[in-house]
């Protein structure tokens, strides 16, 4: 039991370790238990919002509102995943070549772009919040009763955007203790904040749906003022001195090659949630959107830390093709496979038994429950291969592949998952319920194909 805890609290601690030197088994682990972790505090956002804003007096408008943001926020998250997925490939590289300082320049270099392409974004989506709901499906009613809850959460893309994109650096070196550390952060200020601004406390008015995006958006600020200190300041091995900020245009250039098919790869996935979410929102009205935006959440919650664990691939695969150790690379990758099948055979379990209780932790309305029950029962029947295809796709990002889970993501969700959700729920009849049949059947043939191309081995060769 002692060696245990000694393991963990290794993990937790931030220790400095040579990932192309320990096992296998102890590299996915150390990096692994942190970065779920991790994701889990960044999965508890939404639901801490959703818990909350559940219980407003227009539940319905306010759910459908968060879900709707949140969709088209995943645009933004796909910007930052994808500016993510460069900084971890360039800094793991780097840092597996022994080069930390070569490994803050790329890092400091990959803040500097993704600040100025997220900032523009930001002021459209504060400028136009109304009508991206409508957009979205939302009726005119509930989009000017949740327009300043949007308008909050689009402006704070950049903090959303420097969030994601520091805690990449710190995984591609290998330090996912900061990254946890600074969501752990982030959450405890969200958890405080949400029923204080929401309801109301003492001097403070109670703000309603408005209140949630506050809370979100002051937790996230804080967590992301505690990175830039381990960015800026604190003695640790990556150290982002103010003279790396002088743009280095071949360092940009080789930035941009990389990310590019890395924000397009979410953008792909994004944008098809985004359609499915319309989707359902056309062909069920408001409670079918409302519980299918539920089950969502509910999904995300245990998708993210599955997420995490697979980022532990990402790292290993780039430290240790840095360190030119390319068969160790590839075995770390099927360890991370096995380790996140054990974890998504799990929750698909708890979703199949547990769908009623965990659905009703956060509405009590039955019509939105039962389509909210529909979904994760229908939605969990994948998540072996999805928990299989995550791994995959960041082993092919930690090698700096990032055009081939980029044409996966393509031909599996907008030429297969997109039309197959179109005609089964509006040419076969089935509304929401074809959408949510079509998800775990693209995920399985994503996997599939991304299990093929793995084993191929094209990975190996790219260089960064």
């Amino acid at each position: 039991m002692a060696r245990y805890i000694d393991f963990l609290k290794k993990a937790f601690s931030g220790e400095e370790v040579d990932y192309t030197k320990i096992t296998i088994r102890s590299a996915v682990l150390l990096l692994a238990i942190p970065m779920m972790l991790e994701m889990a505090m960044e999965s508890v956002f939404a639901l801490v919002d959703l818990y909350f804003v559940g219980h407003l007096k227009d539940s319905g408008y306010a759910i459908q509102t968060v879900g709707l943001t949140e969709s088209v926020l995943s645009v933004m998250y796909s910007i930052a995943i994808g500016m993510s997925m460069a900084a971890t490939a360039l800094v793991a590289r780097r840092i597996g070549e022994k080069n930390p300082e070569q490994a803050s320049r790329s890092a400091a270099q990959v803040l500097l772009v993704s600040f100025t392409i997220t900032i523009i974004l930001s002021l459209f989506g504060v400028i136009y919040a109304e009508e991206i709901l409508i957009l979205m499906g939302s009726k005119p009613e509930a989009a000017a009763y949740g327009k300043d809850f949007t308008r909050i959460m689009m402006g704070s893309s950049v903090i959303i955007m420097l969030l994601f994109l520091i805690n990449g650096i710190f995984r591609g070196a290998g330090n996912a203790a900061i990254a946890m550390k600074s969501l752990w952060i982030a959450n405890i200020v969200n958890i405080i904040l949400c029923p204080v601004l929401i309801k109301g406390f003492g001097p403070v008015p109670a703000m309603g749906l408005t209140g949630a995006a506050l809370a979100t958006t002051i937790g996230r600020s804080i967590g992301v003022v505690y990175q830039l200190y381990h960015l800026l300041v604190a003695d640790t091995q990556i150290r982002i001195a103010l003279p790396y900020f002088t743009p280095d245009f071949k360092q940009i250039k080789s930035i941009v090659k990389i990310a590019t098919p890395g924000i397009f790869q979410f953008v792909i996935a994004s944008c098809s949630w985004i359609f499915l979410a319309q989707l359902v929102a056309t062909t069920g009205g408001e409670n079918a959107s409302a519980g299918y935006q539920t089950a969502l959440r509910l999904m995300m919650f245990f998708m993210l830390p599955a997420w995490g664990l697979s980022n532990a691939a990402s790292t290993l695969v780039g430290q240790n093709m840095g360190a030119n150790e390319m068969l160790r690379a590839e075995q770390s990758v099927m360890k991370t496979v096995k380790y996140n099948v054990i974890f998504m055979l799990a929750v698909s379990l708890i979703f199949f038994l547990l769908g009623d209780f965990l659905v009703g932790f956060f509405t009590q309305e039955t019509e939105i429950k039962d389509f909210a029950k529909n979904a994760l029962h229908i939605m969990c029947t994948g998540f072996i291969f999805y928990g299989i295809g995550m791994v995959l796709i960041n082993a092919f990002n930690g090698a700096g592949d990032t055009w081939t889970p980029t044409w996966v993501n393509f031909f599996g969700f907008w030429l297969f998952q997109i039309p197959l959700a179109y005609f089964l729920s509006k040419h076969f009849g089935m509304g929401p319920k074809g959408v949510f049949i079509s998800i775990p059947a693209a995920e399985t043939l994503i996997t599939i194909v991304a299990f093929i191309l793995f084993k191929k081995g094209k990975w190996k060769t790219v260089k960064v």
